[in-house]
């Protein structure tokens, strides 16, 4: 039986502009079996992740559970839960870890504050390896844990600081992950790039290959950060800053006068003007347009088919001029 990874990495649809965005992560451990909505279909006291979701609602903070890679067995026993508090905008990333008896202790965090990156010396910071957070959860799609999990277990046996974690959005480009501090997301992974992206991350870089984009951003801006790195063949993780994106919208056009009707106006596709700017004071206006063009594909396991949802890049302007005129895909 085909699955929705097999069929996107089939019809070769991009990875770039996909990231689940989050300015700011909350991760919260809790072992155990998860269901399709973690949050309040696991181990974890529903009230308590009902109460998570309503608090970070709009505040650019996104919650999701982790475990350790391994076996979970169905118990309630868990005495000690390790949490991560995790900011992913350029020159402002940091992780902030505690441990706790008690998940309920996340309630009643200034979710407004940490999403804006205001940590308030919030728990202990966090001194070593890069994070890894692979998406496990076969309740959610069975491409997660069918791909997700043997990753996990392999970078586990490595040695690499990872976690199980519960969704970060993009089933259908399983396996995949995110790394912190810097919040780059990877899809269709393997051990060797997740490595290299580790190794990367640790200088302060990120690696291309397979990148879905940086949670901090909406996908029009992951997906001109991704384009303009191409360009420039920039690397270092904080060198590029997506500093403003403006909706605008083509003009619409005329229905085919010949057919009954023609007065009517087909609509426009979404398009975005997008500023990156570099540390060294160059800046960039990236178009970005959405578009559903694609070979048909199931979004996840078990979706009717339909094209997804893409972000196409059509130019790429320096400040001085045209640099980039030839389109470059983006899906989401």
């Amino acid at each position: 039986m085909s699955t929705c990874a097999t069929a996107s990495r089939e019809s070769a649809e991009s990875l770039a502009g996909t990231a689940a965005p989050a300015r700011t992560w909350l991760l919260i451990e809790q072992p155990g079996p998860w269901g399709a909505n973690a949050l309040t279909d696991s181990h974890l006291d529903p009230d308590v992740g009902r109460a998570l979701e309503t608090e970070a609602e709009g505040t650019g903070v996104r919650v999701a559970l982790i475990r350790r890679p391994g076996r979970h067995a169905d118990c309630h026993g868990t005495s000690r839960r390790r949490m991560f508090l995790a900011h992913t905008a350029p020159g402002r990333s940091w992780i902030r870890t505690t441990t706790v008896t008690d998940p309920q202790a996340a309630l009643g965090l200034d979710f407004t504050a940490l999403g804006a990156g205001e940590h308030h010396g919030l728990w202990e910071p966090y001194i070593g390896e890069p994070l890894v957070l692979v998406c496990t959860n076969g309740k959610r799609d069975r491409c997660c844990a069918l791909l997700g999990r043997p990753l996990a277990a392999e970078l586990a046996a490595s040695g690499t600081e990872v976690w199980e974690v519960t969704h970060i959005g993009g089933h259908r480009f399983s396996p995949t992950l995110f790394v912190l501090p810097y919040g780059y997301a990877y899809g269709r992974a393997s051990a060797p790039l997740v490595k290299e992206a580790v190794e990367a991350a640790r200088d302060g870089r990120i690696t291309g290959d397979h990148c879905r984009g940086r949670s901090a951003w909406d996908r029009p801006g992951q997906a001109a950060d991704i384009a303009v790195r191409r360009l420039i063949g920039e690397d270092r993780a904080d060198a590029l800053d997506v500093v403003r994106t403006d909706t605008v919208w083509p003009e619409p056009k005329p229905a085919d006068s010949r057919t009954p009707g023609s007065s009517a106006v087909a609509g426009a596709s979404p398009a975005w003007a997008v500023t990156v700017a570099h540390s060294d004071g160059r800046t960039w206006r990236v178009t970005v347009e959405q578009r559903a063009d694609g070979a048909a594909a199931p979004a996840s396991c078990g979706a009717p088919l339909g094209p997804p949802a893409r972000m196409a890049v059509v130019s790429v302007t320096a400040a001085n001029g045209m640099l980039h005129g030839t389109p470059l895909a983006a899906s989401r």
